[in-house]
């Protein structure tokens, strides 16, 4: 299975912020929509990503004072981004041996979607779970 499908369905809204707003107002909006990272778009381009880590890091350096800050100086960049072609497992490798939780999905230059390591969990668990249905029907008309 493919990021496409996994992605196929889903609203066109992306949660995203520039690299020129706050850290404030990018951390009030993770808060405000109880997301943990979000893409930093600047045009149809991905710039990097802010993450919990990346405030947690800046603050943990620097203080408060972070908050003033434009997330562009505290983003994780180049951001590692995906195309819809790319398989679910090997998604979910990237994303485990680069120790991240966040990917942007791209086409091109433009992105299309925004995944979470728990969206491709759940999709992998629905999966697991259909298959074991499906046994069981085989099994019990047997």
């Amino acid at each position: 299975m493919t990021i496409a499908r996994v992605i196929e369905g889903r609203s066109p809204e992306i949660i995203q912020c520039t690299p020129h707003d706050s850290v404030r107002m990018a951390t009030s909006l993770m808060s405000e929509r109880r997301i943990g990272a979000l893409p930093v778009v600047e045009g149809n381009t991905v710039a990097g990503i802010f993450s919990e880590r990346d405030l947690l890091h800046s603050v943990a350096r620097e203080g408060d004072i972070v908050l003033h800050r434009p997330v562009s100086e505290v983003m994780t960049t180049p951001a590692i981004t995906i195309e819809p072609s790319v398989t679910v497992l090997s998604t979910l490798s990237l994303m485990t041996a680069r120790r991240i939780r966040h990917l942007p999905v791209v086409e091109g230059d433009r992105m299309i979607a925004f995944i979470s390591i728990g969206d491709l969990v759940k999709y992998r668990i629905e999966q697991v779970e259909a298959e074991a249905e499906q046994m069981r029907d085989y099994i019990s008309m047997a």
